[in-house]
């Protein structure tokens, strides 16, 4: 007989990739509810729409939507709130807090992790690029210290830990002192096939945060005069425009067909920032097109240069500039044939079964230690 299975994730208020990787859970798990904070229903994307999503009692506080950054410290103890009594198996999706959900006695929880959570572990580098009033720059390193103290003391609420790529797994080692499976998020490589030559521009794919580091794209593309398009939406929007050449277009938040003509016509994607993975790179590889990648995070994981793209070394316009002139100069022949064969290694169809034959294998374990009292004492 199946386990009873519940899905946790930090938050559905906004939808990136994150959130995309709970809509694969749910189509694994469909009987499965997902647990979470907070939920904005007019975000979601269609994957989810008719999903069992059980938020906390976040939902009910007033302007959660409009504030619910400045709710921050509410998160853990909504994540320890949530009713997973019965459930005996939790999967939790985490970059954040979900990793600290309370599973019932006798569950087995495993943790889809992202990262540790960013803001905490590495608040600097996180809001060096931020723009925060005076007042609030003050009292958050004292709200910081208390998320760290909570994460590290629920480290081992988890059973397992599975990482989205080596760096990730490195950190989760580093921070929790705690090993990791790495399973790669899944990219629906089909859905931004597309058979035909590029055209002249370049391409970002990204939200606008300033951790992003799209000043770099945008202060080198600014200098080659080289067009450039920028696909996303965000809080560092408004400065990026002031800082871009007449070369850059800015295209806002557009739908999944549309991206995939963009993926699909551009010379390569430009991805100039430390993620922890990255889908837009695969997303771009799955159009067969390449990727200049800044030498760092994900990217070194999925991008084999001269095959399916290439890096540059500096976090700087300069050696993107290089880097960029570099595929101008056609020195490197790009096959898109095989920049799809890369792509097809993360396809959802992959993680699905790395997932189901992860999971199967732990449930075995579990259930013949349950079988054999003294195989649980070693």
């Amino acid at each position: 007989m199946p386990p009873k299975i519940a899905i946790v994730h930090d938050y559905l208020n906004q939808m990136g990739g994150a959130e995309r990787v709970v809509a694969v859970f749910h189509e694994l798990f469909p009987e499965a509810p997902i647990f979470t904070t907070v939920v904005d229903r007019s975000v979601l994307i269609p994957e989810l729409a008719g999903a069992d999503i059980r938020p906390s009692w976040m939902q009910r506080l007033p302007g959660w939507k409009k504030h619910f950054k400045k709710y921050l410290l509410l998160y853990p103890q909504a994540i320890e709130s949530l009713d997973l009594r019965g459930y005996e198996l939790i999967i939790s999706s985490s970059s954040a807090f979900a990793k600290g959900a309370r599973k019932g006695k006798g569950a087995l929880h495993v943790c889809y992790c992202y990262t540790p959570m960013r803001f905490a572990w590495d608040y600097e580098n996180y809001m060096a690029r931020e723009t925060l009033s005076f007042v609030y720059r003050g009292i958050l390193p004292a709200a910081i210290r208390r998320l760290r103290q909570w994460d590290f003391a629920t480290r081992g609420r988890p059973d397992r830990y599975i990482a989205i790529s080596s760096c990730v797994r490195d950190r989760i080692a580093k921070i929790y002192g705690r090993e990791a499976e790495v399973i790669y998020p899944p990219v629906e490589v089909q859905r931004f096939f597309r058979s035909r030559p590029p055209e002249n521009y370049y391409l970002v794919v990204s939200r606008l945060a300033a951790y992003k580091r799209l000043d770099l794209a945008v202060s080198a593309f600014s200098i080659l005069g080289l067009p450039l398009k920028i696909i996303g939406s965000g809080p560092a929007g408004e400065s990026l425009k002031k800082q871009a050449g007449p070369n850059i277009d800015f295209l806002g938040r557009i739908g999944d067909a549309e991206l995939a003509d963009y993926y699909g016509g551009c010379k390569a994607l430009i991805f100039p920032g430390v993620e922890d993975f990255g889908l837009a790179p695969l997303e771009a590889n799955a159009a067969g097109r390449p990727v200049i990648a800044f030498h760092g995070g994900g990217a070194l994981d999925t991008i084999e240069p001269g095959v399916n793209g290439l890096f540059f070394r500096e976090p700087s316009a300069e050696s993107l500039i290089e880097a960029v002139r570099v595929l101008e100069s056609g020195r490197l022949k790009f096959q898109a044939e095989r920049i799809r064969q890369q792509a097809r290694k993360y396809d959802k169809s992959v993680f699905k079964e790395k997932i189901r034959n992860y999971l199967a294998g732990l449930l075995g374990a579990e259930r013949a230690q349950d079988r054999d009292p003294a195989q649980k004492s070693l």
